[in-house]
């Protein structure tokens, strides 16, 4: 692992700061995704900005009756939080099926959102790969890629993104919140990934710098149900073959 500068933020603003929108720099939460890259050097960030200490590790209720889920809150947290097991079932069900527990106590809600593909030509650096070393080539294209994309895939890339909790967002209508140097927003679920098209390095629809601050999860319709299913090889702790929420 290459040396790098570490930061401890106590605010949004100061953490803005900090990572300057700078291709080197990188926002650190769990870690559970980005440590075990820049062990592989997949990733080798010169500026690493902790946001740890940030105020975002709640889930409020609206008066609305929606959920506001701090980009901090733990998925183990949220999967047991018992708004969520009621009125959003799909979700809790996603997040107990991803990882291991061990995991899910580090994982956060945001980082959830932002890990990389779990593609094995992504984090092999002696393979050619356009999400990591744009202009190289896709060797999943003609290698393993039984658990690759079937749709929205391109001819520069074929990774999917390994989000559980995605997808049970997706399909709750829920809503990203941001803020970064151009201010705060809020981005639809459905719009935050982009599909790899000529650009597959770009995962997301996130501009330097900016950083996830909540999830907002609509309160549904009296009535309404939902759940989550995944295919995949092992019982635990294994990717999707393919996964539903509805």
């Amino acid at each position: 692992m290459r040396t790098f500068t570490y930061v401890r933020a106590a605010d949004a603003a100061e953490a803005a700061r900090a990572h300057g929108g700078r291709d080197g720099s990188r926002y650190l939460a769990g870690g559970t995704n980005l440590v075990d890259l820049m062990k592989q050097g997949v990733e080798a960030p010169d500026t690493l900005v902790d946001i740890t200490r940030l105020p975002l590790d709640t889930v409020a209720e609206e008066a609305d009756g929606a959920l506001r889920i701090g980009a901090l809150v733990r998925n183990s947290d949220l999967a047991a939080h018992p708004a969520v097991r009621v009125r959003h079932p799909a979700v809790s069900e996603a997040l107990l099926a991803g990882a291991s527990g061990q995991l899910r106590n580090a994982a956060t809600t945001g980082g959830n959102l932002l890990q990389r593909t779990r593609c094995v030509y992504f984090q092999d650096l002696s393979m050619p790969c356009n999400k990591r070393e744009p202009g190289t080539g896709c060797a999943a294209r003609e290698g393993i890629h039984r658990d690759h994309a079937v749709l929205g895939h391109s001819p520069a890339c074929v990774a999917t993104h390994p989000s559980d909790l995605a997808v049970a967002l997706a399909a709750a209508d829920a809503e990203v919140q941001t803020t970064g140097p151009a201010g705060e927003r809020v981005i639809p679920v459905t719009e935050f990934h982009r599909l790899p098209g000529e650009l597959p390095e770009r995962d997301t629809v996130l501009e330097p710098g900016e950083i996830i601050t909540a999830v907002r999860l609509p309160a549904p319709l009296d009535g309404t149900r939902s759940t989550y299913r995944k295919v995949r090889d092992r019982a635990s702790y294994a990717f999707a073959l393919v996964s539903v929420a509805a």
